[in-house]
């Protein structure tokens, strides 16, 4: 995906570790799996085309009533254009994210902040169009 990943850091290395297993777990069909890249808070901000939507169960009700099986789902492809490093707690993540479906294509653009809590790199806030 990057040639010049020798240059990244054990953070990058980390939270695009996070990105790949979302990615693999919305491909098998798994919207737990995915879930688990995310902040389990009421705090997570998710906002979509339907606007802002606050709390770890509520984005998960969200995700499961919008993709309710796997032609929803289709299959999913993250091109990341940007990780950047804002401080030791937190990363700022631009992308692009396409679903290829038999019931028709769709895609569009992200930005993800992750902050690393406990030890471990979780979106705490996802901006998806």
């Amino acid at each position: 995906m990057n040639i010049s990943s020798f240059s990244q850091s054990k953070d990058e290395l980390a939270i695009r570790k996070v990105l790949e297993t979302q990615n693999a777990a919305w491909n098998r069909g798994d919207i737990d799996g995915f879930m688990k890249g995310y902040w389990e808070n009421d705090s997570l901000m998710f906002i979509g085309k339907t606007g802002v939507t606050y709390g770890w169960a509520n984005t998960l009700k969200n995700y499961k009533k919008g993709y309710p099986d796997t032609a929803a789902m289709g299959k999913l492809t993250f091109t990341l254009i940007q990780v950047k490093k804002l401080s030791k707690e937190y990363y700022h993540v631009t992308g692009k994210w396409f679903l290829k479906r038999s019931i028709g294509d769709v895609g569009g653009a992200y930005t993800l902040l992750f902050r690393k809590i406990n030890g471990e790199w979780v979106i705490i806030s996802d901006h998806s169009s």
